[in-house]
Order: structure tokens, then C-alpha cells, then sequence
């Protein structure tokens, strides 16, 4: 299974990844969705690269030109609620690609521990279709292997690219040792090493969808 961190090479993309971590640039709920969404942007780009293409002719006022297009329909899928603004990105860029959306959350007992929840998902058939699957964060990697099965029921597709902009070395590792390897690529927008005792990414940057959309009751 590939793995392509973008972080890890110097671009603009690392400026939003620092400010997406920033306590202090967080405090703008604003400014957190636009950087995970220009993010997306930048994974959709990437991810552009790695699709099918074929040669299509375009009638200019002056005359015909050739051009290669993308020729595989895509799906972008992802996890609510954390999941919209990089949806959003990826979707200002595959524009006309289908959405799938996908309720799964942690459900906590008194003792701490969690397990998560899958409620519903909302997906167009993905046989024989590129998907995008995106969460902002790949902590243990659970609620992505529970979202990948839960759009299995929706068809075979093609590819299934997994991004999140934050991950866990933990995570990917799951993620690369309970799915298949053949037709997943992950990518990322940076790996750290540590889970704290909540399963939250140190350094991380803290609940990307309480930064999104304001704090939660429950």
C-alpha cells in the first residue's frame, strides 16, 4: 500500500498544515475550515495525477485542440462532521465528481474507553468508480477501516484513495494492516508518532470538527 505524506516535501502546503496546528490561529473557526479546505484542494490536485486519462478533442474559436482529461467517474466520500470542509476542498476540485457522506462517531464510556459508532451513510452506487475517502484525522485508524467496509455495501470500485490531513504512525499502520493492499492509496498531510490515553494525536491538533463547527455537548 502506497503512502504519500505531502508534508514531507517544503510547499505551501505545509504553511496551512502550521496553521491548521496553531493554538493561536485556531481561535478564527474561519480560518481552520479554509485551511483544511485549500488542503483539499492540494489532495485533489495531487491525487489528479494518479487517475486514468484519455485524449479528448476541445473546439476552440480558432480552430480544435487535443487534451488529455480525466476519464474515471469519482466519488468523494466523507466522515461528518469533521469531514465537510475537506470535502468541500476536494469537491472545488473534482467538481464534478458524486458525494457520499457517512455518520460515524466515538462513543465513550464512564471508564473512557470508546468504540465507534456507525449511524447511516449516504452514497451513490461506487462499482467500477474512483473514491476519495476523507477525514481530517487518522488517530487509531478505527472509524476509517468502519467507513471504507461501510461503502463496500455501496459497490466494488476501482480505487480508494484514503486522506487525512493529520495521522498517527499507530494509524496508518492499522489502516495499512486490516485493508486490502491492492487498490488503496493514503495519503497525508503529516504522520506523528504518539496517541495520547484519549486516542487523540500528540501533537496533532486537537478535535479538528469542535475547531470547525464550535464544541459539542456529549
Amino acid at each position: 500500500m502506497v503512502v504519500n505524506t505531502l508534508g514531507e516535501k517544503n510547499s505551501l502546503f505545509n504553511q496551512f498544515i502550521a496553521e491548521i496546528r496553531d493554538i493561536n490561529i485556531q481561535k478564527d473557526p474561519l480560518r481552520f475550515r479554509r485551511n483544511l479546505e485549500r488542503v483539499g484542494e492540494i489532495f485533489a490536485y495531487e491525487i489528479s495525477k494518479e487517475l486514468d486519462f484519455s485524449e479528448s478533442s476541445i473546439q476552440t474559436p480558432l480552430g480544435e485542440s487535443l487534451t488529455n482529461l480525466p476519464s474515471c467517474e469519482v466519488v468523494v466520500a466523507s466522515i461528518l462532521r469533521a469531514g465537510l470542509p475537506l470535502h468541500t476542498g476536494l469537491l472545488n476540485y473534482f467538481d464534478r465528481s458524486e458525494n457520499a457522506f457517512i455518520s460515524a462517531y466515538r462513543k465513550y464510556a464512564d471508564n473512557g474507553e470508546f468504540k465507534i459508532n456507525f449511524e447511516y451513510i449516504s452514497s451513490p452506487s461506487i462499482d467500477g468508480k474512483v473514491v476519495i475517502l476523507a477525514d481530517p484525522m487518522l488517530a487509531t485508524g478505527s472509524s476509517m477501516e468502519l467507513a471504507y467496509k461501510a461503502m463496500l455495501t455501496k459497490g466494488t470500485p476501482k480505487h480508494v484513495h484514503i486522506v487525512a490531513v493529520i495521522g498517527s504512525e499507530e494509524g496508518v499502520e492499522f489502516i495499512k494492516n486490516k485493508l486490502p493492499n491492492e487498490n488503496i492509496t493514503i495519503w497525508m498531510g503529516a504522520v506523528d508518532k504518539d496517541l495520547n490515553s484519549k486516542s487523540y494525536i500528540v501533537p496533532g491538533c486537537g478535535d479538528a470538527g469542535d475547531l470547525a463547527f464550535g464544541a459539542k455537548l456529549g
